[in-house]
């Protein structure tokens, strides 16, 4: 396995060990290291860069892991691994930014005018809730991932579970966007996963290739 993704995937699995071991001791690691919304108190810059290496669970960090040790390695063997390294923080952060817009809007539209909210097991400052208001996980750099793959590799074939098919790369990233777009604008309640972080990293890994394209000399494909 390529340094940079296995040591991805060892440091994420280390914090997630940690966040288990934390609880024990009550501390949440998560209220440190996720990103909160930015007018909430517990918000800082810093959480943009460590919110992308907390979960929430054991099935959040296994298909997070299992995509960047899937297509991650693969990107890393292409690019070389300072340059991977450097597309899965800039996507991470920039997914995590996408995040924090959206939520502000949603707070502009919906929550400016409250002083409180109701959670359905009671009422609770404005204040608290925001701090509430946490986004953690890898999906934004994985989706970022999935589309370097698909636009990498646009043709290869691919098994995707339940499918009884082979499906082009390039189909599936398109279908995985056309998902998340279609679940971030539903909006679903109880819905708690940040469909449009998702999205963000995905723009933002579209614009890093783009631009590799426009200035390298093999229409960006290929880096050492």
């Amino acid at each position: 396995m390529p340094t940079v993704t296995k040591n991805l995937i060892i440091i994420n699995v280390l914090l997630f060990a940690g966040t288990i071991v934390a609880q024990s001791y009550g501390i949440d690691l998560a209220n440190y290291l996720g990103l909160h919304f930015f007018l909430a108190d517990s918000f800082n810059p810093a959480q943009l860069f460590t919110y992308m290496f907390m979960h929430a669970g054991w099935t959040h960090i296994f298909f997070n892991m299992f995509a960047v040790w899937m297509f991650g390695r693969i990107l890393e063997q292409v690019w070389g691994p300072r340059r991977f390294l450097f597309y899965y923080i800039v996507c991470g952060i920039g997914a995590g930014v996408i995040q924090e817009v959206v939520q502000y809007i949603h707070y502009e539209t919906v929550l400016t005018g409250y002083s409180g909210v109701d959670t359905g097991m009671g009422v609770i400052p404005m204040a608290e809730y925001l701090n509430q208001m946490t986004t953690v996980g890898a999906s934004g750099a994985v989706y970022a991932i999935l589309l370097a793959f698909g636009m990498l590799f646009p043709n290869q074939q691919m098994f995707i579970f339940p499918l009884p098919f082979p499906i082009k790369a390039k189909y599936f990233v398109i279908g995985y966007a056309l998902i998340e777009l279609y679940s971030g604008l539903a909006n679903n309640a109880g819905d708690n996963v940040a469909h449009f972080a998702h999205l963000g990293g995905m723009i933002f890994g579209f614009i890093l290739i783009m631009y590799w394209r426009k200035k390298g000399n093999h229409n960006g494909t290929y880096y050492s």
